[in-house]
């Protein structure tokens, strides 16, 4: 059992979005439970939109404490992937997940008042847990290649920090998603989902490669 925490301390990054849809991609290959502890309830209303089955298991309203006993019992999944909150105010709560997660995904918007609290977040709760983690650049506009290549760099030679190799584009696919009850495993692939399904496709192998129990370390 492998527990990632999504996890930043700025809203609006995107966390729910990649909880969902890279839960639906790992469990193409995996058993997997998505877990929401946000008092706000994004993911829960997702869950409950969905027009199909979910094709994973489903935690809504979570104590965080419940992570924990969850290895206590032994549940027979592969990856436990957990919403968290973002905000200063739930610090304790998002502390309670870190200190029951394997790995974090911090996902990273390409704009600059997102850059602080994204640095924060790793600094002050990730880093100090000696937690393996990665950036997960969010929301790049496929218009303009120098933004990604910008960011990759920022993140590799100014900050320092891990990242993925994978990143997700800006998609009215994606965004649309949880008004529509949809999942990567529950659209179609076609000229309007096939770059958002590739996308997360690619961050959910990364996931799985990374968690392999050989590899150690630093992402």
């Amino acid at each position: 059992m492998h527990v990632i925490a999504i996890a930043n301390q700025k809203g609006g990054v995107g966390k729910t979005t990649i909880a969902m849809q890279l839960g639906a991609a790992l469990s193409r290959r995996h058993r997997v439970l998505v877990v929401d502890v946000d008092r706000q309830r994004s993911t829960v209303w997702w869950a409950e939109n969905m027009r199909d089955t979910l094709p994973f298991d489903f935690a809504g309203d979570q104590n965080p404490r419940v992570l924990g006993r969850l290895r206590e019992l032994q549940v027979e999944y592969d990856y436990i992937l957990v919403d968290t909150p973002g905000s200063l105010e739930d610090t304790p709560v998002l502390e309670t997940v870190l200190d029951a997660a394997d790995t974090v995904v911090v996902p990273l918007i390409p704009e600059p008042l997102a850059v602080e609290p994204t640095m924060r977040t790793i600094s002050r709760l990730i880093e100090p847990r000696g937690l393996r983690h990665a950036v997960l650049l969010n929301r790049i506009d496929a218009r303009n290649p120098s933004q990604l290549r910008t960011w990759q760099d920022l993140l590799d030679t100014v900050w320092g920090v891990p990242r993925f190799d994978a990143y997700l584009r800006q998609y009215k696919a994606q965004a649309d998603a949880p008004i529509l009850g949809q999942l990567v495993t529950t659209v179609h692939d076609n000229r309007r989902t096939s770059g958002a399904i590739y996308d997360i496709t690619r961050v959910g192998l990364e996931v799985a490669a990374q968690a392999a129990p050989a590899l150690t370390g630093r992402w």
